[in-house]
């Protein structure tokens, strides 16, 4: 195990810098990781993306959702996107990037401000859409991080950054690939 500390807000804030100067229009896809269960996390290197299912043998279908009447999946959280330079900041340790419960980890500038609600992302053979569900982080993620980095991401400039990620969800199902170029369309 890697024993890692939890960065105050002062020191997440001068990484503010290196996540504001990630890529505008064509990043990369740095990481994928399937949920197959609750706590559990795989590292993959190629994914099937659905757009039934989201991510191919990831949980997002079979988990509740607060934010459904039903409480059913919501259909437009099937995908949760990181800022890479925001998880090495946060995580500290490129194997607990994983921890913070994303699926998919870009480098590209997810900021409200060039990546709004309806934006379209190319990855691989698959587009993706941007969807208004904020993405704000939870219990897990303030105790595995710590709570100044939970308070960061849930800042004001944290959420304008969104650097707790942003919700997706598939319009063209396709293939993504770690190294993958990820382009604004």
């Amino acid at each position: 195990m890697i024993e890692v500390k939890h960065l105050t807000r002062a020191e997440l804030e001068a990484g503010l810098q290196v996540i504001r100067d990630a890529p505008k229009e064509n990043g990369t896809l740095e990481l994928i990781v399937r949920r197959p269960d609750v706590d559990r996390r795989e590292i993959l290197s190629e994914a099937e993306l659905d757009s039934q299912n989201g991510l191919v043998g990831d949980t997002w279908n079979v988990r509740s959702s607060s934010r459904t009447a039903d409480g059913s999946p919501h259909p437009d959280m099937q995908l949760n996107i990181m800022n890479a330079r925001a998880a090495r900041l946060i995580a500290q340790a490129p194997e607990r990037w994983q921890l913070a419960g994303d699926q998919l980890y870009v480098d590209l500038d997810l900021s409200v401000g060039n990546l709004p609600p309806g934006t379209r992302l190319a990855i691989g053979s698959a587009i993706l859409e941007v969807t208004a569900q904020p993405h704000t982080g939870c219990v897990k993620f303030r105790s595995r991080f710590g709570d100044d980095a939970f308070r960061f991401v849930n800042s004001p400039i944290g959420r304008q950054l969104n650097l707790r990620g942003i919700n997706a969800k598939v319009v063209q199902p396709g293939v993504i690939r770690t190294g993958d170029a990820v382009r604004k369309i």
